[in-house]
């Protein structure tokens, strides 16, 4: 797919088929994520591919616990397009343990290496989580992006073993696309750009 048609198309999959992703497409992804932009090459990232049922399921009902009034409050915004995402967030949160894959983007501050900084394993996590969601959309899957695991931290540290010093940034879901795909919906460009000066 050529690059422009899957970063116009490449919406947030929040509705995901059950069906199994093959390890080679997950490797795919994880190869597209780690050829983001990253602070002096200095690669923090780690990925975590979550794919067990029992974790799961175990997971997905504490974020389910601690996130549905909050998403719950939020279902019937007047603003169409932020209803139509809570709704979608709401099913998230619903059908968590039928995700394929969730895949946890963390790092740790390694950089710059003199005196590591925190805010460079962001600037590492979060390219490598577009390039991970635009790699999926190139193989056809649905991803997005979430921040569920702010809600569980302590519990996803110690269900799936994840070290005190690797900082979470991105919880994403990766499945096969249950919705089609289409345009993205953003401003126009002379709403958000200003030439020579602001």
């Amino acid at each position: 797919m050529e690059v422009f048609e899957a970063m116009g198309s490449c919406r947030a999959m929040r509705y995901l088929r059950p069906d199994p992703v093959p390890e080679e497409l997950i490797r795919k992804l994880v190869w597209g994520a780690t050829r983001a932009s990253n602070p002096g090459n200095s690669q923090c990232w780690e990925f975590l591919v979550l794919r067990d049922a029992e974790r799961k399921r175990r997971i997905g009902a504490e974020v389910a616990r601690r996130m549905t009034p909050f998403i719950e409050a939020r279902r019937d915004d007047e603003d169409p397009v932020a209803r139509r995402m809570y709704r979608g967030v709401a099913h998230l949160l619903a059908h968590f343990a039928e995700v394929p894959v969730w895949i946890v983007i963390g790092g740790r501050a390694i950089y710059p290496p003199e005196r590591p900084v925190r805010s460079t394993v962001w600037s590492s996590v979060y390219p490598a989580g577009q390039n991970l969601v635009l790699a999926a959309r190139a193989l056809g899957l649905g991803a997005t992006f979430t921040t569920f695991h702010i809600s569980c931290e302590a519990l996803l540290r110690e269900s799936l073993g994840i070290p005190e010093d690797v900082l979470l940034g991105v919880m994403a879901a990766v499945g096969w696309p249950d919705r089609p795909f289409g345009p993205v919906a953003r401003k126009p460009l002379e709403e958000v750009v200003h030439w020579d000066r602001w």
